[in-house]
């Protein structure tokens, strides 16, 4: 007779030996998720708050402003900030601490770069009686007699800054608290604004566009379908780019798209349907169509065509079966399309930037430039912090009002 705690044991055993052949399976895909996607969006986070340039830099300037704010000063301060800020000048003089730093006021006041060079040039020979340090600045240029300076350096010399992701709504912080940027400074949320209307739109258009698609292609034999469906991801077979720079021939005043139309006589002169939103949407709307009818397919041949017969044959009209009966079954395919479809349209980088105007370019195009020309790696990820925030807030609010749709289904 088997004893009950030997084979209690060896149950356990060949379970645990079973989870560890799991999680050696599974192991692989956690480090590459975590090395490829949650590092690099942490790597982000951070850097949209990060603000070291001025504090590593400067730091006697970092401590004597500490102990001035501390004792409540406020406005231009004392001799011995000014003291700090020449010592540290001629500390970091033609080394690329000072260009870091210089780079950094640069974001938050104008001209900023200039001055700090000028200064520091100008700091550089001198030995600086004690004591003389104010006037010999102000001398040099009188914008360090101003408080607006001063307050630029303040908010840089912290290691932690809300500088960039202010700066990506729009916002600014001063003597007076938040305020709005002026209006020929404030472009970040009207970009904002027209990346998520374009995502919006092209999601729209692809909905209208995939759903007879997917409804056909669901109704059809299996070999025919499958036919349709080799038809439907023939663009993947294709790099984006050249997907991209064939809507460009295409959609040009003397492409095909004019040509057929003045061929039609629907038009007597060439449209502009290249380098505006038209190109935008229309280029974009290609690319993403087949994310909306896989979802939609998927989900639509799942459906019994006898519960539409069953409701037309108790005497529903056509329109009133396809609310009631066919239209609930497939929004979880409509949902998982759109859903796919805009969060991939709201990261659009090439297709905006070869066909679309200045006036066309979404909030990707931006992120690029301040990574890569402008080299403000916080901003960038303070853009694309706020754009990942607005993504889950937007995600949070579909399945929340997806949750009470099928709800209301049930109910």
């Amino acid at each position: 007779m088997t004893d009950p705690v030997s084979l209690t044991r060896s149950l356990r055993r060949s379970r645990r030996r079973r989870q560890i052949a799991a999680a050696a399976c599974v192991a692989p895909l956690l480090v590459f998720t975590f090395l490829v996607f949650l590092l690099p969006i942490g790597d982000m986070l951070r850097r949209s708050v990060w603000n070291a340039e001025v504090a590593s830099a400067w730091p006697g300037v970092r401590a004597a402003m500490s102990a001035w704010r501390s004792e409540g000063g406020g406005g231009v301060p004392p001799e011995p900030v000014f003291a700090a800020l020449a010592q540290d000048m001629r500390g970091t003089y033609g080394t690329p601490a000072l260009g870091a730093a210089a780079r950094r006021l640069n974001y938050d006041l104008e001209n900023g770069r200039s001055l700090v060079f000028n200064t520091a040039r100008r700091v550089a020979p001198l030995d600086g009686p004690t004591g003389a340090w104010t006037d010999t600045l102000i001398g040099i240029d009188r914008r360090w007699g101003e408080a607006e300076t001063w307050s630029a350096i303040d908010r840089a010399r912290l290691p932690f800054t809300d500088f960039f992701l202010l700066a990506a709504l729009d916002l600014q912080r001063g003597e007076d608290g938040l305020a709005r940027k002026p209006p020929q400074q404030a472009i970040y949320l009207e970009i904002l604004g027209r990346t998520f209307s374009i995502s919006m739109a092209v999601t729209l258009a692809c909905l209208v566009l995939g759903f007879p698609v997917a409804y056909v292609i669901a109704a059809q034999p299996p070999s025919r379908a499958n036919l349709l469906l080799m038809l439907v991801l023939l663009p993947f077979w294709t790099p984006l780019l050249v997907r991209t720079a064939a809507w460009v021939v295409l959609l040009q005043e003397n492409g095909l798209a004019n040509q057929f139309l003045a061929a039609l006589r629907l038009i007597d002169r060439p449209l502009r349907l290249i380098y505006n939103r038209t190109g935008v949407l229309v280029a974009m709307t290609h690319v993403l169509l087949p994310f909306m009818i896989l979802p939609l397919y998927s989900v639509m041949k799942g459906v019994p065509p006898s519960l539409m017969r069953a409701a037309l044959s108790l005497g529903a009209p056509p329109f009133t079966a396809f609310r009631r009966v066919y239209l609930p079954q497939v929004m979880p395919g409509v949902a998982a399309g759109a859903l796919f479809v805009f969060i991939l349209a709201l990261g659009y980088y090439i297709t905006p930037a070869l066909v679309g105007g200045g006036a066309d370019q979404m909030i990707s195009t931006f992120i690029a430039f301040n990574t890569t020309d402008t080299a403000n790696w916080s901003l960038a990820a303070a853009l694309g912090t706020v754009l990942l925030a607005a993504t889950f807030l937007l995600f949070a609010i579909a399945a929340r009002l997806g949750g009470r749709y099928r709800l209301g289904v049930l109910g």
